[in-house]
């Protein structure tokens, strides 16, 4: 629904008038059919620009008028005039608020379009070129061999117990103390954010996370109903006077974290700083969900035990993945948790899908035991490290002085923070036209706000692409200094 330019005129209608008549105007010529959902008072004040008072009382007038009618809980639907039904017409079925929350959100995300010669430095979709087809499917072949038919059927919940053995022996060589029976297989890391996020938070509760962070989980919030509640990131980690403001919050039911290859800044929290952070959190009593996706790509520096390794009292519930080490079509990670948070996890688990796929697993447990995932992530280390150098160094000669960027110890992401007010997803466009996408920093905030930041990646594109991709970065910054702040407006990218 669009409305027309709306203010208040001396001695005419009041703006929330304007707005119901418009609306009305709506109904009356069908454009808004009976039962259409109306956009929430939220929604439909930010996008008209007027307080969201305003709005109410609109909706409040077209109610006293018989158009509209608020169902508690799931939004303002149009009544309708009596006029001829259309069988053949299409009915619009109203959708729950969370999704209506998620649509809006994901409207501003940026669009990624393909082409030839394309740098690709937005994505953190490993290259297919590095995917170990031919050895997996090898360790596929053995097990349905051997087990096939009880491979078909149902599993547990809790997954293949032969690939949560080889996990948590993974697990114990970082310090972590889980044992098989306290992991619990999930269809990646992205169904574990539910389920921990579920564990813990009921529609309308607030979840703290870092800012930046993951722009998955905050659209995993928007559709569970959750509010994120924001905690800056300083060099080492959360700010810890924020952090413990935060998690003192009654409202606030755990805290998301990324301390190992920071999604999207690329960086790593020292052992103190993680320490600190469950200081807080123990005093709080408010439970950490860390998320270690990048946990095997480290390259360089000394390992840092995750939280879970130094969680002595069952604070922690932690995330991992295969799909960013190995690759993300087996769909398979874990979460690991003690106590009643296991339990939970376990309910939940069996509540959302039964079982898991038995033979992408098992295969898996093969060819970790096999010594291959191991071989793959020395091969992937090799080249993770090879472009992480010649991302920094691209950056170092190209971009403007006053550009700042992290220099991660592995994983495949890299935070570029521009000297200048130049707000990167408006920069996008740019970039795109000559041959270069990243990811803008509006990507990565709650409110989508602009930013100076961006994530560059190092997953699909080679040393030669990455040196050219950033080269192009680099020209579109300073073009963009020359002319100044786009009045465009934020345009996404199509190609």
């Amino acid at each position: 629904m669009r409305l027309p330019s709306l203010e208040a005129r001396k001695g005419g209608s009041p703006v929330y008038q304007q707005i119901a008549d418009h609306i009305r105007a709506e109904i009356e010529s069908g454009a808004l059919r009976s039962g259409a959902r109306l956009p929430t008072i939220r929604a439909l004040a930010a996008d008209v620009g007027v307080n969201r008072d305003t709005v109410a009382l609109a909706y409040e007038a077209l109610g006293s008028a018989g158009l509209l009618e608020s169902v508690v809980g799931r939004g303002t639907f149009v009544r309708g005039l009596a006029v001829a039904a259309d069988e053949a017409a299409p009915i619009e079925v109203p959708l729950s608020g969370p999704v209506e929350e998620l649509l809006a959100h994901e409207a501003g995300a940026p669009r990624f379009g393909s082409g030839e010669g394309v740098v690709p430095l937005h994505s953190l979709v490993p290259d297919p070129a590095f995917y170990p087809v031919d050895a997996f499917r090898r360790s596929l072949n053995r097990v349905m061999q051997r087990d096939g038919a009880e491979l078909l059927s149902y599993g547990t919940p809790q997954g293949h117990p032969g690939l949560r053995e080889v996990i948590a022996e993974r697990f114990a060589r970082a310090g972590c103390r889980q044992g098989a029976d306290e992991i619990v297989l999930c269809h990646g890391a992205s169904q574990g954010i539910a389920l921990a996020l579920r564990l813990f938070a009921s529609a309308g509760d607030a979840v703290a996370v870092e800012l930046p962070t993951y722009h998955n989980l905050l659209s995993t919030l928007l559709a569970l109903d959750l509010r994120a509640i924001p905690v800056p990131l300083g060099p080492d980690g959360p700010d810890p006077q924020q952090l413990e403001r935060v998690l003192a919050r009654p409202d606030v039911k755990a805290f998301y974290t990324i301390p190992t290859f920071h999604n999207p800044m690329g960086t790593t929290q020292s052992l103190a700083a993680r320490r600190q952070v469950l200081e807080i959190a123990g005093r709080c009593s408010v439970p950490v969900i860390e998320d270690g996706f990048e946990m095997d790509l480290r390259t360089s520096g000394r390992e840092v035990p995750p939280l879970a390794a130094l969680d002595d009292r069952g604070l922690v519930v932690h995330l991992w993945s295969f799909s960013k080490s190995l690759f993300p079509g087996l769909r398979v990670g874990s979460v690991s948790a003690r106590g009643r948070a296991l339990d939970g996890l376990l309910a939940l688990k069996h509540s959302t899908d039964l079982s898991d796929a038995m033979p992408l697993q098992a295969a898996l447990e093969e060819f970790v035991g096999t010594g291959a995932y191991d071989r793959h992530l020395a091969r992937i280390r090799k080249v993770l490290g090879a472009r992480t150098a010649a991302m920094l160094d691209a950056l170092e000669r190209e971009m403007p002085e006053g550009t700042t960027w992290t220099e991660p110890e592995g994983g495949w992401q890299v935070w570029v923070e521009l000297g200048a007010d130049v707000d990167t997803l408006d920069l996008l466009a740019d970039a795109a036209r000559d041959g270069m996408l990243f990811a803008p920093g509006a990507q990565f905030y709650c409110d989508r706000s602009s930013s100076r930041g961006l994530r560059l990646t190092l997953a699909r594109a080679d040393e030669d692409q990455i040196r050219r991709g950033v080269a192009i970065l680099g020209n579109a910054v300073r073009r963009r200094l020359e002319i100044g702040p786009s009045r465009a407006g934020r345009a996404a990218v199509n190609m």
